[in-house]
């Protein structure tokens, strides 16, 4: 219960820093180019509400806040529309301004979202991404990797002409082939080191996006290496070393049933927790039998038993399962901005398929499924949080540019119908859009969360 606490809490703190670097990136856009236009911005607030803390810039007066609510922020500007103006300041009134400037203002926010994903990418690049390498194993017989002729041994290189580096690579070019649908051209290297042609066949593949699942869908599967079940360490106090287990043992069985490698054995302790476990051993050239109990621990993916016994992994794991990309300083922002213009496309796909019933609205998530991403990617490193930060930051700067009233992009479809017909649309129409804006937030809202207790729930 403990580890629970102490992981939904890390979850937590991850989440505060994930919303407070994004929401304050998005707001310094409107903030920076508003002061830069000539705009008094009477305040700079991350989160809503009541604030916690305040303080007044010297210069303009500007109240900058953190405010009890951490679900966004705002920069309020001096306008007529919320208050009398004094008439030497009309000048500098948000609503005096030339509509080029107010879309420039409110364009500002989601751009500054895409700005700091290239530079988060950017950095992931430079100091190196570790990820795996695209090597498959044999496919999943009757599937459609299988009708397509990919083997055991077949490394990804390339999606379609473009270029392979990762399994992740691999995983989000698959889908945004999926939602596409048609047959998919895919340049493997084979086990023999010669360079073939397979093919997916995708266009039954509707529900493709609605999981993780996505290679087993299409019945591939990543390579992955036998470690032999030897133990190589024991946790001093675990339940191995209280059951009697020592380095350098081998398991030849538990419960009656033969183990072939230590990913079957790992698997066989982590789906008993809390069940004695008859387990035979080879010590030495001595067949022994020991008992151990797997003790239960709590994670976010549920209850899983742990003996804490380490097997031994082989000295060559890294280069044959891992790759690393990195890039040098001038290459790593063109990868990230090329990076960041796929996942905004990607994004805006997936919400269009959402819209015409192609993809399943469980995609959205809310709070709780955020935090949740934000500790996993912190815990695994600082490149894995930049990856996550870049990902929120991109999303983020599509959401706001959505043409719905009360979002940046509701705020520019008024501007540009404005540019077109050469006045405002009336304040009844506003009125009337920010009301409408109102309900579909919230309807999105309760959706996020419905969705994210579901998943709590399981």
């Amino acid at each position: 219960m403990s580890d629970l606490l102490t992981s939904s809490l890390f979850s937590l703190l991850a989440l505060g820093a994930t919303l407070g670097i994004l929401i304050t990136v998005h707001e310094f856009g409107h903030f920076w180019v508003a002061r830069r236009l000539g705009v008094k911005v009477l305040r700079f607030s991350i989160g809503f509400g009541r604030p916690l803390w305040l303080r007044r810039g010297q210069m303009d007066g500007t109240e900058y806040t953190v405010s009890v609510i951490p679900l966004g922020g705002y920069v309020r500007m001096l306008d007529e529309r919320e208050g009398e103006v004094d008439a030497q300041e009309l000048h500098r009134a948000f609503n005096r301004q030339p509509v080029s400037s107010r879309i420039a203002i409110v364009l500002a926010g989601p751009l500054c979202n895409f700005f700091f994903a290239i530079f988060a990418y950017a950095l992931m690049f430079m100091g190196g991404v570790t990820d795996l390498r695209p090597l498959l194993d044999e496919p999943v017989p009757g599937s459609v990797a299988a009708a397509g002729g990919f083997q055991k041994g077949d490394l990804v290189m390339a999606v379609d002409d473009d270029p392979i580096q990762t399994l992740d690579d691999f995983r989000l070019a698959l889908l945004e082939q999926g939602m596409a649908g048609g047959v998919v051209p895919v340049q493997v290297r084979d086990a023999d080191a010669r360079v073939r042609q397979r093919s997916l066949d995708l266009r039954s593949m509707e529900a493709l996006s609605e999981d993780g699942h996505l290679l087993a869908r299409v019945g591939m599967v990543p390579w992955r290496p036998h470690f032999p079940a030897v133990i190589e360490r024991l946790k001093t106090g675990g339940a191995a070393e209280r059951a009697g287990f020592q380095p350098a043992d081998r398991i030849l069985a538990v419960d009656g049933k033969a183990v072939n490698d230590w990913q079957e054995w790992a698997a066989y302790v982590r789906d008993r927790p809390g069940q004695a476990l008859t387990v035979r051993i080879d010590r030495e050239g001595q067949d022994l039998s020991l008992q151990v109990i797997p003790e239960a621990v709590e994670t976010e993916q549920g209850t899983i038993g742990l003996i804490n016994a380490y097997g031994k992994v082989p000295d060559d794991f890294a280069e044959t399962l891992q790759v690393v990309v990195r890039y040098g300083p001038l290459q790593a922002l063109v990868e990230g901005a090329k990076k960041t213009w796929n996942m905004s496309l990607f994004t805006l796909r997936m919400l269009g398929r959402m819209l015409i019933g192609k993809a399943s609205l469980d995609n959205i998530s809310g709070p709780i499924t955020i935090a949740q991403f934000a500790g996993q990617s912190a815990s695994i490193g600082w490149t894995a949080f930049l990856s996550f930060l870049a990902l929120v930051s991109v999303s983020l700067g599509v959401l706001n540019l959505l043409p719905v009233p009360l979002l940046d992009g509701g705020h520019l479809l008024y501007y540009l119908i404005e540019l077109v017909k050469g006045s405002p649309l009336s304040d009844t129409i506003q009125n009337f859009g920010q009301r409408l804006g109102i309900i579909v937030l919230m309807l999105l809202m309760g959706l996020a969360l419905f969705n994210d207790f579901s998943r709590l729930l399981g």
